[in-house]
């Protein structure tokens, strides 16, 4: 273990372990020439890393040399994708325990943010999704996978992982990773070295740690290939000890163990990746587009939709909303309670919850939860805009998905709109078929590929939403209905219509154009 060695940076003191090339404050450091082996005092060995490298190399530990990673020497090397797995103890049985995951070697066209799906017999804390996050040095994120083995039969455990990196403007430009990690769940009158010798015969590239003067110590039979990275760090001891023992025994001693899984790339076909029509916005018109009596069913897939006034030019929100009186919206009056930006639905660790931002305040139930304080949606939970003015706009919670919240309005606007809400890029696959018996007369909509879908719920059927789709052939949505790419295709036609009558005035009348509007 040497100091840095960056020569611009000579007063940088940390250590930095043979074979990295960076420290822990990101200098490059030189490349290392071949030297003599070093010799420890103490029983005669030299460094782990060059035991290990001899070992690999068949060559007697006392000519070791020291490692010398690919990436440090003439010429770049091509970096592969790793997980990197810490903080796993498998004394832990039976209880709680956190991991935690790295992403190492990415390609740099991956997107700003890699979602993970997780599946595993074990019993997973926050659920299968999770996302890696981009910083703005380039290295990601890491993130915590939080288990519990609590009542399950000793033994080992795989671990499903799936990464996704989806572009939703480049459909052409995402990537799929797996890795398959394996968790032991020891018995619980195991012995720590029968814990060691299970786990080591079914893994590679294990790094055994001891941190805060903790003590690392592996003992081994002579011979063979050995591929352990031991580190100790804060006062720590780390020894390693290759001489044939008596019995041939191996006997480890560490606190916890970290390991790299290989990610494999999927190629996943283009077209499947596609979508007719990418949208994270849309709607569907019930009735003929000349109709007087059109409902619109508006569709929403953003991780955190924002509710807020409706606004024809540049408005705050994204679910947009009226007050309706007895002749129908009015875009003024008592719409104008309502803020710019009023609430947020958005999908939370236990489920879909809203949070207000507004000035106005938000009404759950007759009770106002307060302003910036999430609160958990239940079916049947009532929503009023604002906390001042009753019956401004008045939603409820008519259905909750997997994946997805429908809200339908309970004021005099009931017969023009409702809403749907899910999660974007999700596919609720087995799940949506514990909603299909309460589904009714609902579709079940959701999006993936950057799009809307619609899945029969007697077939089984998906079909990609898009302009001209035949969804007369639909159940569940009912005859006449057309899909629009927009949430408000309304607004649109009214714009077309107000040009329409501007065009057609005659040049003698005067009036300005904005005041037929």
């Amino acid at each position: 273990m040497n100091r840095c060695r960056h020569p611009d940076h000579p007063h940088c003191t940390v250590w930095v372990l043979p074979g990295e090339g960076v420290c822990a404050h990101g200098h490059a450091q030189p490349a290392a020439e071949p030297a003599t082996p070093v010799v420890h005092a103490t029983g005669g060995l030299p460094s782990s890393f060059d035991v290990i490298s001899a070992l690999r190399a068949g060559r007697s530990p006392a000519a070791a040399t020291p490692l010398v990673p690919q990436a440090v020497t003439a010429g770049p090397a091509l970096q592969r994708p790793q997980l990197h797995i810490s903080g796993f103890d498998p004394r832990a049985a039976g209880g709680r325990q956190a991991i935690k995951l790295e992403l190492r070697g990415m390609p740099m066209d991956c997107a700003p943010e890699v979602s993970m799906l997780v599946r595993s017999g074990l019993r997973l804390r926050d659920g299968d999704l999770t996302v890696f996050q981009r910083t703005s040095r380039g290295d990601w994120r890491p993130v915590f996978l939080e288990f519990s083995s609590r009542g399950l039969e000793h033994g080992q455990y795989r671990i499903e992982i799936e990464l996704h990196s989806r572009h939703p403007q480049r459909p052409d430009a995402s990537r799929t990773w797996t890795c398959s990690p394996v968790i032991l769940v020891p018995r619980l009158d195991a012995t720590l070295g029968e814990i060691h010798q299970t786990f080591l015969a079914t893994h590679k590239n294990v790094r055994v740690m001891a941190d805060d003067a903790g003590i690392a110590r592996v003992q081994a039979p002579g011979g063979g290939s050995v591929d352990i990275d031991v580190t100790a760090r804060n006062a720590s001891i780390a020894q390693v000890d290759l001489r044939e023992p008596a019995g041939g025994k191996i006997d480890l001693g560490f606190s916890t163990i970290a390991w790299d899984e290989d990610l494999i790339e999927i190629d996943v076909p283009v077209e499947v990746l596609t979508h007719p029509c990418p949208a994270s916005s849309a709607c569907l018109v019930h009735a003929e587009p000349d109709s007087a009596a059109q409902r619109h069913l508006r569709l929403f897939a953003l991780g955190e939709c924002l509710l807020g006034r409706f606004e024809e030019f540049d408005p705050d929100a994204d679910l947009l909303l009226a007050h309706h009186g007895e002749h129908g919206e009015e875009r003024g009056g008592l719409t104008r309670r309502l803020s710019g930006r009023h609430a947020i639905i958005r999908q939370g660790r236990h489920g879909f919850e809203i949070e207000d931002v507004s000035r106005y305040g938000v009404l759950l139930d007759g009770v106002w939860p307060g302003k910036h304080t999430p609160v958990l949606l239940r079916l049947g939970m009532q929503i009023a805009f604002t906390a001042s003015i009753r019956g401004v706009v008045e939603l409820e919670v008519s259905a909750l998905l997997p994946h997805g919240v429908i809200l339908h309005r309970i004021d005099a606007g009931a017969r023009a709109e409702a809403f749907y809400i899910v999660a974007p890029d999700t596919n609720p696959g087995a799940a949506v078929e514990a909603f299909l018996p309460r589904a009714g007369a609902l579709p079940l909509l959701f999006h993936r590929d950057g799009g809307f879908w619609h899945l029969d719920q007697v077939s089984g059927a998906e079909t990609a939403l898009a302009p001209g789709t035949q969804l007369e052939r639909l159940r569940s949505i009912g005859p006449q209905q057309r899909f629009a790419a927009q949430a408000y295709p309304e607004t649109r036609v009214q714009a077309a219509r107000a040009g329409e009558r501007r065009r057609a005035l005659p040049a003698s009348s005067g009036q300005p154009a904005a005041q037929l509007q």
